[in-house]
């Protein structure tokens, strides 16, 4: 299990996942884990944090089980470096499986590994992914994703989601658990889903009437949000609503609300013991059928296999 380690590089990009594999030796697992660089030599992270590598490269056996590229958020400065792109792509080959976090996506494109290939990165930087390489089918929206023997991972901590699923598909669900438990993390998110809130979205939009659509759909999720009262309330006419949704979010007005109630139907099924049918009438989709499909195609799972999910490390962290 090598993480590769750089100067620039993000320092919870390498420490989350580290720390996941290790944490799951302590149970049972037997990863061994370094942290590589180039010379073997410490690496400065980008938060100023000096970190020390356990081998350099050349030290390294000749197979890998794993290999970990993290980033930079200066990803220019990364794939730009000869040295460190030949690195990847000489210890990608030796690897079994290689996986990225972040920004360390933008290292695998430009080595020619995501060719053809689905790749998550962080949601701030899946646009520039997508046009810097447009080999890669870039996906903006997904924790991580998996396309055969290579993984990616969205945002920084979602590294730690990736490092888990991998725990998991080497041990088994209970190991993984119990790595999350003792990290006190939520058990390996789903890789389908979302990296970010729907929530946060109208922060992302200066338009005020766009903004207080935005802030009355997602006050109340249960409301009908038709599109003729969403545009009476705001004031414009449902094309011109409809062009506003397109132009400053990036989606249809019918794709926010379906996201709002997925998170409030997540919030619900989390923190609650309402049925699946209440949570389906209190989020706004009517029905359990209907939810059920926009979080299969949301977030890749059933509402009933994410609240046992994502309520198994809560319930049993209780007791404290």
């Amino acid at each position: 299990m090598a993480v590769l380690a750089f100067d620039g590089v993000q320092l919870l990009d390498v420490a989350g996942p580290a720390e996941v594999f290790t944490t799951a030796n302590e149970d049972g697992a037997d990863y061994d884990v370094r942290i590589v660089s180039e010379t073997g030599g410490d690496i400065r992270t980008s938060s100023g944090v000096r970190l020390s590598a356990d081998t350099a490269a050349a030290e390294l056996p000749g197979r890998l089980g794993t290999l970990v590229v993290p980033g930079r958020p200066d990803w220019r400065r990364a794939v730009g470096d000869r040295p460190l792109m030949d690195l990847v792509t000489t210890l990608s080959a030796r690897a079994s499986r290689t996986a990225s976090v972040c920004a360390g996506a933008f290292l695998l494109a430009e080595a020619g590994i995501l060719d053809g290939r689905r790749a998550a990165t962080h949601w701030r930087l899946a646009a520039e992914l997508a046009a810097r390489y447009p080999r890669v089918r870039v996906e903006a929206d997904p924790v991580f994703v998996q396309d055969g023997a290579v993984l990616t991972s969205a945002g920084v901590t979602t590294g730690i989601d990736l490092a888990l699923a991998l725990v998991e598909a080497d041990h088994g669900a209970d190991l993984a658990r119990a790595v999350a438990q003792q990290l006190v993390v939520f058990m390996a998110r789903p890789a389908g889903q979302s990296q970010f809130s729907a929530r946060m979205t109208p922060r992302r939009s200066g338009h005020p009437t766009l903004r207080g659509v935005m802030d009355a759909i997602a006050a109340d999720p249960a409301e009908a949000h038709h599109m003729d009262a969403l545009a009476l309330q705001a004031g414009v006419s449902t094309r011109h609503l409809s062009r506003l949704f397109r132009t400053e979010v990036g989606m249809t007005p019918g794709r926010y609300v379906e996201l709002v109630r997925v998170e409030a139907a997540q919030a619900l099924l989390t923190s609650g013991d309402d049925s699946v049918d209440a949570v389906a009438e209190r989020s706004g989709f009517g029905s359990a059928e209907s939810m059920r499909r926009s979080f299969q195609h949301l977030l890749g799972v059933a509402p009933t296999v994410y609240r046992a999910r994502f309520r198994s490390t809560a319930e049993q962290g209780s007791g404290g």
